[in-house]
């Protein structure tokens, strides 16, 4: 009947299913068939039922004997030896295997049904509680509070999580020791690292020998720099557990913090032996090789992480630039690529990829990485000038010549594309080359008077203590003088010095002319020189016809006659 109804179950036939379970339960119950039964009036949404089938899971008779045989008799030596023998023997086993499996549908049962027989989660795990504690198993209804506890912090509710397991600070010691086991793990994740090392010593002093709270007190103490002690901490836990993963990883990551990457990589490679699989592990292991300059290893873990993280652009890149670093073009360019199309915003990425195609001769596909860093970074003026100067470099001018003056709509300020523009456009024979060399001077004017500014300003605030301090009886002492000059004469004198004065001592600011003389302008030269933010561009293969020595010229010493001549 078992089967039947598990078929039945298997086929979504829930009626027929618990047909087959009911008369299992009325004939002779157990945990299993009870969970099932539970199952189907969840999948059927029969909340009364559901809550009459736990009643009835918690009142399975499992035919255990009394905990109380299994208990020492101080007087009766020959009691002790019998209890010696029946301790641990295969029926004691039996009935522990009982147990537990009643334990684990009980805490299933709990887990799947309190959202569905009351209004609230909440509400549906304390009717749950209130049943286990009125059942024989009175002892389950702590376990059943912890992991209320947990299934709060999976949905994110972390404060009710909270209330729950300081609710166990008074209760039994087990209870207390894994109450604040967790709590210390929430502390530590919320940044209270002081209530996660006060409950972390509380977890300690009720289990000295539980690793969890080991780690979690070195976690505490990793967080306040002291390394050292942290690494005696998770060397506890292994001597308390040695499979204790959790210690392993976070000794491996002291060891890296301290620079020991050899005590590091033997770390994680024993991790590694416990979690085949594991993506940070493998991801340690890779990194410590890095480190230590092994490239071949490096590059065959990261080979192995992206066997299990094919998506993780940052592994992808990490590939490319090791492939890079050695000089394989090829595969660097592939797996530049592969990060690029599942992290298309990477700017690094984009440049490279970029630089690539120009190097390779194909600025034209370099053309759309450029486009997709300008739409990324608007205000950078340096992804347009690329652009340009790939469509200049395929031999799209007038293209290039659009681009330039979009440049400088968008950035009027900018030298450099000025620059651009007055060499295209003086090339192309347009008339527009004068008016951007007059933009192009007065651009350089312009950054010449804020660089003065800026400089002066710093000049400025480190001559103000100096200047304050000397403001006394001198300061006092021209005014006084420039007062008893105050007629025309002085002034048109004080005024000729101090012109004098700034022209000899190379101020940036111009004398201006005399009144009484002819107005002279000033030629300005315009730097109409430029960079290409590409590089160089290849010379092209000089291809004509180098020019004749006329020493080689085989008719120079040959003296034409008379009768050659023309009549």
């Amino acid at each position: 009947m078992q089967n039947i109804g598990t078929v039945f179950i298997k086929m979504g036939q829930y009626s027929d299913a618990i047909t087959s379970l009911e008369h299992i339960m009325s004939e002779r119950p157990d945990p299993k068939t009870a969970f099932n039964l539970i199952l189907c009036y969840f999948a059927t949404g029969d909340r009364d039922k559901m809550k009459r089938t736990f009643q009835r899971l918690l009142q399975v008779d499992l035919k255990i004997d009394d905990e109380d045989k299994y208990l020492p008799h101080p007087d009766d030596k020959h009691a002790n030896l019998i209890l010696e023998v029946i301790k641990n023997d295969t029926l004691r086993e039996k009935e522990k295997q009982k147990k537990a499996e009643l334990e684990r549908c009980v805490m299933a049962a709990a887990k799947l049904i309190a959202p569905s027989i009351e209004a609230t989660f909440s509400a549906g795990y304390d009717w749950c509680v209130d049943c286990v504690k009125q059942s024989p198993f009175t002892e389950m209804s702590n376990d059943l509070e912890i992991n209320k506890a947990i299934m709060y912090l999976k949905q994110k509710e972390f404060q009710m999580a909270v209330d729950v397991l300081k609710s166990f600070e008074k209760k039994d010691t087990k209870c207390a020791a894994v109450a604040a086991n967790n709590l210390s793990f929430l502390y530590f994740l919320q940044g209270d690292h002081r209530q996660a090392d006060k409950y972390a010593e509380l977890a300690m002093v009720s289990d000295r020998y539980n690793p969890s709270a080991l780690v979690n007190k070195g976690n505490c103490i990793y967080k306040d720099g002291k390394f050292e002690k942290a690494m005696e901490y998770y060397r506890e836990a292994l001597r308390t557990e040695s499979s204790c993963t959790e210690a392993l990883y976070n000794l491996g990551l002291v060891n890296k913090r301290l620079g020991q990457n050899e005590s590091a990589l033997d770390c994680f490679h024993k991790l590694h032996a416990i979690l085949r699989n594991s993506a940070e592990v493998i991801y340690q292991i890779a990194t410590l090789y890095d480190l230590l300059d092994d490239v071949p290893q490096a590059t065959e873990w990261y080979m192995q992480l992206i066997g299990i993280v094919p998506s993780d652009p940052a592994i992808l890149a990490k590939l490319g630039e090791l492939y890079d670093n050695e000089g394989d073009k090829s595969q660097a360019y592939q797996y530049h690529y592969e990060s690029y199309r599942y992290f298309p915003s990477n700017i690094s990425i984009i440049e490279w990829l970029g630089a690539y195609f120009i190097d390779s001769q194909f600025v034209e596909k370099a053309i759309q990485f450029f486009e997709r860093a300008a739409v990324i970074q608007p205000n950078q003026v340096k992804w347009r000038l690329m652009i340009a100067s790939c469509h200049r470099r395929s031999g799209n001018y007038q293209q290039a010549l659009e681009t330039y003056k979009s440049i400088h709509k968008k950035f009027p300020d900018n030298t450099e594309c000025l620059k651009f523009l007055v060499r295209i456009t003086t090339d192309l024979g347009l008339k527009e080359a004068q008016d951007y060399a007059t933009k192009l001077k007065k651009a350089e004017k312009a950054k010449e008077l804020r660089e003065q500014r800026a400089s002066s300003g710093r000049a400025g605030s480190g001559r103000a203590g100096s200047g304050r301090a000397g403001s006394g009886r001198a300061g006092s002492g021209r005014s006084r003088g420039g007062s008893a000059d105050s007629g025309r004469g002085g002034s048109a004198g004080s005024s000729r010095q101090n012109s004098a004065r700034r022209t000899k001592g190379g101020s940036g600011m111009r004398s201006l002319p005399s009144a009484d003389g002819p107005y002279e302008s000033e030629e300005r030269t315009v730097d109409a020189s430029y960079v290409d933010p590409l590089g160089p561009s290849m010379e092209r293969p000089k291809t004509a016809a180098r020019k004749r020595d006329t020493a080689e010229d085989g008719f120079a010493e040959i003296e034409l006659g008379d009768d050659l001549l023309p009549e």
